[in-house]
């Protein structure tokens, strides 16, 4: 077997997001998914290793390397390797352009969330965070939304204005609290090591959508929003004890690991869900092999033109 090689601007050209939502619900009703994590840490530096297995979709193994030093440098801050193998020989099927992989799984995870989570009318979103994962979920949010007004906020202001200025209907704004209480689906994607979204900031029938916190010592939103939201993760098992926006908490008995109510694998019994326009949802996007191995599934399918 010929592995595809896929590059990232000819792969994109090829891709919908709404279309990966779709993948990937039809994706968590297959068997549950063995999953290997590695998690090896130097100061601010991360190697991630994630490996996945599902029936009928095939095994994947995704590295990662987080330097957040890389930004001064002007270089990116994530790099990695993406390797697909066949369900049925386990030959290598294909070799995608890592930034591809990662921008869709992490901005297509939140996007499915948003389609059972957030309220019926949404009209403001707010993006916490201006640097790469905001921009995918710029386009993803607006391909759900495109009526939708988009704010974005950034600790440096510079960098908040040049996206607005790159994305239509966007506008850059200084005051978080305020901007925050507006919005009907508040997006979190920052380095942050403590909380930056306040539980005393929210409304009723908000959605909060929690991204960037990746390792134990790192938190995007406070004890209160927790405690006034109905939580939800894509995945229990690579959330509730690696990352600390739930960890921190649930080892402190803020919360109980029972206060998660669902994940994507909740998804056909329609427990991912909604309940009432008022209730605050929020959900901890925390990545995880399985989506990699999704949603490069999804790739490699329109990359042979199988539409997915």
């Amino acid at each position: 077997m010929t592995p595809a090689l896929i590059p990232f601007a000819a792969g994109e050209a090829r891709l919908d997001w709404l279309a990966l939502t779709r993948a990937l619900a039809e994706g968590h009703a297959r068997p549950l998914a063995g999953l290997g994590d590695v998690f090896l840490y130097r100061g601010a530096d991360t190697l991630l290793s994630r490996a996945a297995a599902i029936d009928g979709m095939g095994m994947l193994v995704k590295t990662a390397t987080v330097f957040p030093a890389n930004a001064a440098r002007g270089l990116p801050t994530v790099n990695g390797s993406v390797c697909l193998f066949s369900d049925a020989t386990g030959e290598l099927e294909a070799l995608i352009d890592f930034h591809l992989v990662t921008k869709w799984k992490t901005a297509g995870d939140s996007l499915l969330a948003a389609r059972h989570l957030a309220p019926p009318r949404v009209e403001r979103i707010l993006i916490v965070g201006a640097g790469t994962v905001a921009r995918a979920l710029r386009q993803a949010y607006g391909a759900l939304y495109p009526q939708a007004a988009f704010s974005v906020w950034n600790r440096t202001a510079e960098t908040a204005l040049r996206l607005a200025a790159d994305f239509p209907g966007t506008r850059a704004v200084a005051d978080l609290p305020a901007a925050v209480a507006a919005a009907d689906i508040v997006t979190v994607a920052t380095m942050a090591r403590d909380p930056l979204i306040r539980g005393a900031w929210l409304r009723p029938g908000q959605h909060l959508d929690l991204i960037g916190a990746y390792r134990p010592d790192m938190r995007e939103a406070d004890d209160a929003a927790l405690r006034r939201a109905r939580l939800f993760v894509d995945c229990r098992a690579t959330t509730l004890d690696h990352i600390g926006e739930l960890s921190d908490p649930i080892a402190r008995g803020v919360i109980a690991r029972e206060d998660v109510v669902a994940d994507f694998f909740d998804l056909p019994s329609g427990r991912f869900a909604r309940r009432s326009d008022e209730e605050i949802t929020l959900f901890k996007n925390g990545g995880g092999a399985h989506l990699d191995l999704m949603t490069a599934r999804y790739i490699l399918s329109r990359w042979q033109g199988q539409g997915g």
